[in-house]
């Protein structure tokens, strides 16, 4: 009898896998946390440029933030600081109350009202403010009386930075409230008036609401830049906050210290006025994208 040959071991089939059962979970791909190795890297350098900022003001001598704190509440300080947030919200609620007017003159179907309030526009915000208050502090020279008034004692320094910054103010503020009202679409409008509503509460109701979304942030960006731009007036002797620092280390001649002073109460106060900004956005952006 022949000897048997035992077959040789085959090799052993690759796996096949087993799809998975009806009831059974299939198994999830593994995540891998993308890496973002020079985000990180170009934090540190920021953070370390940054300390290195900060280290230098804080241990600096030069800044002298001893007399900075002694300075920061002081009587002529504070004096000045009320006079420039007094100005500042005269002019800018006489602004507004102006530009509203000249944008409704902008809108209407009057070429002569449209020419007039296109022309004011155009010639206020062609000039510096500084020309413009030059001009209006010398009046006099041009105009010694009006209506039987002497110019000279009608028009003080401080009726002089009103007069001069409201008017300024007017003819940006005109093109912020022209482009609330332009943002409201026409049909709306249409609607309102197909149901029987006047204009004044057709205004009031449905443009006025929807509008203030699109007037409200670059209002807060012209309030912020009307806080700072009031430091202009102490050209004219105008005592706000930087004339009245000015006053003092022109005395002491602590020039640095003093113009840090300003600086800080400049960024706490339009620091508020940023964080009232927000909610004021908030407010008018309730139903919308845009209320966050």
């Amino acid at each position: 009898m022949p000897p048997q040959t035992v077959p040789p071991p085959s090799s052993p089939s690759p796996a096949v896998p087993r799809p998975p059962a009806e009831d059974e979970p299939a198994a999830l791909p593994r995540i891998v946390p993308v890496r973002r190795t020079g985000r990180r890297a170009a934090a540190v350098v920021v953070l370390v440029l940054l300390a290195l900022v900060l280290n230098s003001v804080v241990r600096n001598d030069a800044f002298q933030w001893d007399v900075v704190f002694s300075y920061f509440a002081t009587v002529p300080v504070l004096r000045g600081l009320w006079l420039t947030l007094w100005l500042t919200a005269v002019v800018m609620v006489l602004g507004f109350a102006l530009g509203a007017l000249l944008a409704v003159l902008r809108l209407s179907g009057n070429p002569v009202l449209q020419a007039v309030s296109w022309g004011y526009i155009w010639l206020f915000r062609s000039t510096p403010i500084l020309v413009q208050l030059l001009f209006w502090f010398n009046i006099g020279a041009l105009y010694p009386q009006i209506l039987g008034v002497s110019t000279v004692s009608l028009l003080g320094p401080v009726a002089v930075a009103v007069v001069g910054l409201t008017l300024h103010e007017a003819a940006y503020a005109a093109e912020v409230v022209r482009g609330g009202i332009l943002s409201v679409e026409r049909g709306q409008v249409e609607a309102a008036q197909s149901l029987g509503l006047g204009p004044w509460r057709r205004f009031r109701r449905i443009v006025l609401p929807q509008a203030m979304r699109s007037i409200v942030p670059p209002a807060g960006n012209m309030l912020i830049g009307t806080l700072k731009g009031t430091s202009i007036v102490s050209v004219i002797a105008v005592q706000d906050l930087l004339y009245s620092v000015q006053l003092v280390y022109h005395r002491t001649y602590q020039v640095i210290p003093l113009l840090l002073v300003a600086t800080l109460w400049y960024a706490a106060v339009t620091t508020v006025l940023s964080i009232g900004q927000r909610y004021v956005e908030r407010y008018y952006a309730r139903g919308t994208a845009g209320a966050r």
